[in-house]
């Protein structure tokens, strides 16, 4: 049975403010433009972006895609390190991970619009991959189907920010 307390854990907390957000996100005209990270829109001052994007997605699918994941892993993940850790890997390996797709957005002349959690997400996994010997492989062919498969299916994906947070997740394991 599951017990009450966690009903209110902190990855449950940020999966209710990412679906709040969601709402904010839709009910503002190009909500997406200005929630989502962009280059355009970073280098003209828009820097809240680096960690709004964490909050917005790319439609209903996406965001209960994403939260479906979050809710398996974030609240495994934050029973064994404890809340503050969780929330530090959590946001701050979310906000690397967009300065890292900026970087990579930046080199490549890439003016797409990046949203969703999943570069957080797959920090979790990064870190999941360097603390948990036994999980190594399965963590990686992970973030490459869900960087990749997509692709083949004609989906606008942002590959380099699953693969850029799953990095920055194994080098956070080494921190936290």
């Amino acid at each position: 049975m599951q017990s009450h307390k966690n009903i209110y854990s902190l990855t449950n907390i940020i999966i209710l403010f990412t679906i709040f957000m969601y709402f904010v996100q839709i009910n503002i005209p190009n909500g997406d433009l200005y929630l989502g990270l962009n280059i355009y829109f970073f280098i003209n001052g828009y820097y809240y972006q680096i960690l709004s994007t964490i909050f917005t997605h790319g439609g209903f699918e996406h965001l209960a895609m994403n939260m479906i994941v979050l809710w398996q892993v974030g609240n495994i993940l934050e029973h064994n390190i404890g809340k503050i850790r969780f929330l530090i890997l959590y946001l701050i390996g979310g906000v690397l991970t967009s300065l890292g797709t900026l970087a990579y957005m930046y080199y490549f002349d890439d003016f797409s619009n990046v949203v969703g959690a999943s570069g957080a997400i797959s920090v979790l996994f990064g870190y999941i991959a360097l603390k948990i010997k036994e999980q190594r492989l399965g963590m990686g062919i992970y973030i490459l189907l869900i960087s990749f498969v997509p692709i083949l299916f004609g989906m606008n994906i942002a590959w380099y920010s699953h693969l850029i947070g799953f990095v920055i997740g194994i080098f956070s394991g080494f921190i936290i």
